[in-house]
Parts: structure tokens; C-alpha cells; sequence
């Protein structure tokens, strides 16, 4: 029998259905034995996985004494068994290093106390989430009954309750489809079309249901829709061995030696607290990521400032000072030479400085984490200002800041109008920035009150661990960022890509927890930005209508960080400044690292200003490409007197002491 027959060798018995009490009851005889189950959703969700484990059972036998299955000749069998031994082996090791860990040292307690603090506050939110969640209603359960028996019918019936041939499977016709079950695969065998095409309707129903929920707030009511769609997602049987025809193909083709390799890569993540997305040992930062050569020129304790070699005999008078954002490395805008918005500014003759934020430690001596708040970003923002004015004896800079690089930027612009020192930036640049978190997106399905006790409960020594953030963002695109990884890389066992960009995503920073709690709480719960004066920073009361540099505002079409109709409102606290807003193309990333070269996506412009970014839309010119050479030809319509690229516009040169190369030291600590 072909590999392929084998996961196609099953039989069960027509499921029938009975009425009791106003509710379906369903019996499912199968060869493993008889089992009624009688909670109408668990008979729903629970059926197939049952039926997958007599699919199991055919592959593997259960003892000697069974008939002796296709699986079952002495070679496969024996290789086989090396397989369970080696997944066994790798399991028992994984445990002896972690009971190591807690005899030998106080990190794996930490992480232990870390986890325990969290319970409380998380078992709080989710019991609050399953309260309202729809589906534990009867008569929603019973439709849900209803209409997952009249699909299994439908789906059954056209197989005649037995398994198709080849040929007569291609003529099957499924109600509903999804890109995650494609592969033919999925509809070529009866029980897995009946597996996937129940967790549609599943995922369908739930999905409506959430949607009609009433009494809730309209903040509640998005928590609810975001907290079903992660179920929803995590529920997918692509996720499960058993339920996954393309992972049972590929363990009976490698005899095992996919599901060692998983297993592997689970353990790996495991260890390192974190879901890996590119190839280990694939990037060296400095070596074929974050390349653009340079100096380290300024280094005080929260970051230090690089300053990139020029390639041009001449150079704007006016210097770039970027500040990346510090919950990431700055290296996304220089992920390689193709890539790297830094080389490409360089190359248009721009002197180029960057801003590389410290990761929190928390056994850092140097810095105390656990008092670091937002007024000292903005002073690092300030001093890093007048770090390169006072190098290259320049009056002003042009200035960058993407998403809450941007948020703070906005924050220095006012302090520095109300103290009468505007003029030492000659333009600021805002990628993906908000100001205005009315409308912030899905982040805000995670600042309730319980959500922000949770968050406190994991700060150790004042340090936020990146790798709960790296998770929450990932939760944002679950599918993609989470469960794709899963199903290819821990059921199937394959290869990790080779991906810069996933290589970034994994190289996460710790941020201070003090921070990190008012910034969610005062930002976006309370949204205080936009109240003129009601925060304030450095002593300064912040108040954006009093900014009066000319600004450049960038969104991503499809950014779910930073939503469009989110970063548009900051047009809206310029009354004083000239301000040009473009929307781009793509998302969070892709909307900002998009090279001219790659002539991809496309960008809207506007001719005068518009009350809401629908009007925009309306109004707006659309052009094909990258966004960069426009927003260069607006900051040279500031600015466009150049210099000799010579003296201190070459970092490094005679005379000039600097304290490393790029990309130096803070991006390589972790």
C-alpha cells in the first residue's frame, strides 16, 4: 500500500444523530471501541480527533499480537522504534537541564517567580474573556450542533461514507474554503475533509457571534472579537499531528525522522523562551546585517550615536540624526545593502547619524532600569540633537523617528518649542508614529487594567523581558507570525529561511518596566498626549499644537501596529507647521523599507490638508513605487545647500577620536 493510501486506510461507521432533552446526542461507533459523548460542543470538536487516533493506530500497531499493518515489516518497524527512542532521549535531556537550572542557579528560579507573579492577574482576564465569549450559550451551542451535523451529511455523503477513489475525489465539492487547507490533501481523504471543513464552520460561527455580542462597550466588545479570533486560530487543525494530513505524510516519508527534527526545534525554542522565525547561526550582526560602515561617535548610557561614512565628494549641510525605535534594533533601516534605507540616504548625499538604543539589563550596573521613565528618552533625544549640531557646527538637524521613537519625537518637538529652542531641528520625520491613540489598533486589546497588573507581575529588577513583548506583537498575526512557525517548523520538521527581516523580529530588546507600564497606560488606555500640558517631561509641560517644524508623516496602508487612521490624526495637532502626509504601501515594516530599487507597492499624496484620512483617500494621487525619492525631494525643499564631504562628515579621519565601528557595541548586547 502507497504512502499515500496509508493515511486513507480507516473506516468508521455512519455517525447518527438522536434528540434528547432539545438536544442532539451523537454516538460514533469506531474500531477502537464504542464512545457516546453527549456535550453538543465537545462532540462537535472532540469527533474528529478521535477518529484520527484510528488513523494512528494503522500506522503504528498497538502490540505484537495486532495484524500486522503496512508500517509493520521488521526494517520499518525498527526504525521506527530508533524514532520514538530518540524523541523520548530528547525530551528526558531537556528536563535534566531544567531541573539543573533550578538546583544550579537563580535565573530558572527567577523565570518560575516571574511565571507564578503573572497567574493571578492572568487567570483573572481570561475567566473575565470566557464570561462573555458566546459560545457556552445553549441555543448558540445547538445551532452551532445543527449546522456541524446537516456539514458532516453533506461532506460525508459525497464519499458515500466510505473512501473515495483518486479520481472520483477531485470532483468533491466543500462548502467553504481557506488557504491554510489548499493542498489537496485536505479534501482528497473523507476525514480530513470533514476535520478542516467542521473547524471552518467553527471558526465562521464563533467569529459571528462574538460580532453580535451586545452590552458591552465598544473597547470590551474589540478585546472580545481579538480574544475569539486567537482561539479561533489556535484551534485550526493544521496545528495538530493527527488532524494534519501533510505532517502524517511527512512522518511515514522520513520513517520519524520529521517529527526528531521538530521536536528539536520545539526544544530549542523552548530553552531560549522565544518562537524562532529565521535560521540559527544564519546572520552575525556586523558581519552581513547592519553593514553600512561607520563610527560610533557618542556613547552615554541609555544609547550610543553612529555616524555613517559618506560616498559622495559632497553633502547637505544639513545633517540626518534618525531615532529608531527601542523596543527593536535600530538595524531594521540597514538589514542590508539592497534593503538599507542608511546606505540609500548616504548615497543621496546625506550625512547620516543613528541612534542605537541600550537593551535594559536588569544586572546592569551602569543604569538603574527600574527608574528610567519617558523623560529620559526624551533627554537622549535632546542630547543626541546637540551631540551632532555641536560636531558638525551646524544650527539644526533633520530628524527621524519611527513608531514610539516618533511618539517621543513629537513629545521633544513641543518641549523644545515651549522653551523656545525649535530652531535646532530643521524638519522631523515620523514613520508609523502616533500621537493619537483613540484608534491604536489591536495593542489596545491588551491595556486593560487586568492585562496591565499581568505585564507589572513579569518586570524582573525593573526590566521588561523583550520576549513578552515579541509574543504579544506576534499574537497580533497569529497565523503567520505564530502558527505557520509551528506546523512547518515543529510537526514537519523543516528548515528555518534564511530571512534578514525574521532574523530582526527575533532580536528582541528588554524595555524598563516603569516605562513600559505608563507608557501604556497614560498613551494608550488614557490617550493624555493629545490633552495640551496634561503630561509633561523634563520639567517642561507637553503640549503638541506648539510645534512649529515642518513635519513629514508617513503610514502604512496596512499596518496593524500603527494603524493609518491612527498615525493621520497627528495632522491634526500641527496647526502651527507645515505638515506633508503620504500613505504608503504595505504595513508596519514593509510600508517603511521599501527601496526604489525594488520598485515595489506604491504611495498616495495629497495636495492641502484633509479633515480624515478617508477624504485623503478620496483626494489622493497614487504612484507607483517606493515613497523615499518624494520624501527626499520635500526635505531638500528645506534644505538643499551642500558642503565638502571632509573633517568631521568623514567619522574616524585624522584628528577624529571615535569610540568604535558601526554597528557598535549596544546592538550586539542582549
Amino acid at each position: 500500500m502507497t504512502d499515500g493510501r496509508r493515511i486513507s486506510a480507516f473506516r468508521t461507521r455512519a455517525a447518527h444523530k438522536t434528540r434528547r432533552d432539545g438536544r442532539y446526542m451523537v454516538q460514533a461507533t469506531q474500531d477502537i471501541g464504542e464512545k457516546t459523548i453527549t456535550d453538543p460542543l465537545t462532540t462537535l470538536l472532540t469527533l474528529p480527533f478521535q477518529i484520527g487516533q484510528q488513523v494512528l493506530e494503522q500506522m503504528v500497531p498497538a502490540s505484537p499480537a495486532a495484524t500486522p499493518l503496512p508500517l509493520a515489516e521488521a526494517e520499518e518497524a525498527l526504525q521506527w522504534g530508533e524514532t520514538a527512542a530518540r524523541l523520548q532521549q530528547l525530551w528526558i535531556d531537556f528536563n535534566l537541564e531544567q531541573a539543573n537550572k533550578a538546583l544550579s542557579g537563580n535565573q530558572f528560579l527567577t523565570e518560575m517567580q516571574q511565571r507564578a507573579a503573572m497567574t493571578p492577574a492572568m487567570i483573572e482576564m481570561i475567566e473575565g474573556w470566557t464570561k462573555q465569549i458566546p459560545m457556552v450559550r445553549p441555543d448558540n451551542q445547538e445551532k452551532l450542533i445543527a449546522d456541524g451535523m446537516a456539514l458532516w451529511e453533506s461532506v460525508l455523503a459525497q464519499w458515500g461514507l466510505n473512501v473515495a477513489a483518486p479520481d472520483k475525489a477531485k470532483d468533491i465539492t466543500l462548502p467553504r474554503s481557506d488557504r491554510r487547507f489548499a493542498d489537496p490533501a485536505w479534501r482528497d481523504n473523507p476525514y480530513f475533509a470533514l476535520v478542516h471543513q467542521t473547524y471552518l464552520l467553527f471558526a465562521e460561527q464563533a467569529t459571528a457571534m462574538a460580532d453580535k455580542v451586545e452590552g458591552l462597550d465598544p473597547a470590551r466588545k474589540e478585546q472580545l472579537r481579538f480574544m475569539t479570533r486567537t482561539m479561533v486560530e489556535a484551534l485550526s487543525p493544521d496545528h495538530f499531528p493527527l488532524t494534519n494530513p501533510l505532517v502524517m505524510e511527512k512522518a511515514i516519508e522520513t520513517r520519524g525522522e520529521s517529527l526528531v527534527k521538530g521536536m528539536e526545534h520545539l526544544l530549542t525554542d523552548m530553552k531560549q523562551g522565544q518562537l524562532s522565525h529565521a535560521a540559527p547561526g544564519a546572520f552575525t550582526v556586523g558581519e552581513n546585517i547592519a553593514v553600512t560602515p561607520g563610527k560610533v561617535i557618542h556613547r552615554a548610557p541609555l544609547f550610543e550615536i553612529i555616524q555613517y561614512s559618506p560616498t559622495t565628494e559632497k553633502v547637505d549641510v544639513v545633517p540626518l540624526l534618525i531615532f529608531p525605535p527601542w523596543i527593536n534594533r535600530f538595524y531594521i533601516l540597514d538589514l542590508n545593502p539592497k534593503k538599507s534605507f542608511v546606505q540609500w540616504a548616504v548615497a543621496q548625499g546625506l550625512t547620516v547619524f543613528m541612534v542605537s538604543w541600550k537593551s535594559a539589563d536588569p544586572q546592569d550596573e551602569a543604569v538603574d532600569w527600574s527608574k528610567v521613565v519617558w523623560d529620559d528618552y526624551i533627554s537622549a533625544q535632546v542630547e543626541a540633537i546637540e551631540v551632532v549640531r555641536e560636531r558638525l557646527k551646524v544650527p539644526a538637524v533633520h530628524t527621524i523617528g519611527y513608531c514610539v521613537a516618533g511618539t517621543t519625537l513629537a513629545a521633544t518637538l513641543a518641549i523644545l518649542a515651549r522653551r523656545g529652542e525649535a530652531d535646532k531641528v530643521a524638519s522631523a520625520t515620523f514613520f508609523t508614529a502616533q500621537v493619537d491613540f483613540e484608534k491604536a489598533g489591536e495593542l489596545k486589546n491588551f491595556i486593560d487594567d487586568q492585562q496591565l497588573a499581568a505585564m507589572a507581575a513579569l518586570a524582573n529588577n525593573g526590566v521588561m523581558d523583550g520576549r513578552y513583548l515579541a509574543a504579544t506583537f506576534n499574537l497580533l498575526r497569529g497565523n503567520d507570525l505564530i502558527w505557520n512557525y509551528v506546523t512547518n517548523n515543529y510537526l514537519m520538521g523543516s528548515d528555518y529561511p534564511a530571512f534578514d527581516l525574521l532574523f530582526w523580529n527575533g532580536d528582541t530588546t528588554n524595555l524598563p518596566a516603569t516605562w513600559h507600564g505608563a507608557y501604556l497606560r497614560d498613551l494608550y488606555r488614557d490617550n493624555l498626549l493629545v490633552v495640551p500640558d496634561r503630561l509633561s517631561a523634563c520639567g517642561t509641560p507637553i503640549d503638541l499644537k506648539q510645534i512649529v517644524t515642518p513635519c513629514y508623516i508617513q503610514a502604512g496602508r496596512e499596518d496593524h501596529i500603527a494603524p493609518p487612521e491612527s498615525v493621520f490624526r497627528l495632522t491634526k495637532q500641527l496647526p502651527k507647521a507645515a505638515h506633508q502626509f503620504i500613505l504608503a504601501g504595505s504595513g508596519h515594516i514593509a510600508g517603511v523599507v521599501n527601496p526604489p530599487a525594488a520598485k515595489k507597492y506604491q504611495y498616495w499624496t495629497c495636495e492641502g490638508d484633509t479633515d480624515t484620512l478617508e477624504a485623503f483617500v478620496e483626494q489622493a494621487k497614487e504612484t507607483p513605487g517606493s515613497w523615499w525619492p518624494h520624501w527626499l525631494d520635500w526635505l531638500r525643499s528645506i534644505s538643499a545647500e551642500q558642503v565638502a564631504a571632509k573633517g568631521k562628515r568623514v567619522p574616524g579621519g585624522r584628528g577624529d577620536k571615535v569610540l568604535d565601528n558601526a554597528p557598535g557595541l549596544y546592538v550586539r548586547l542582549r
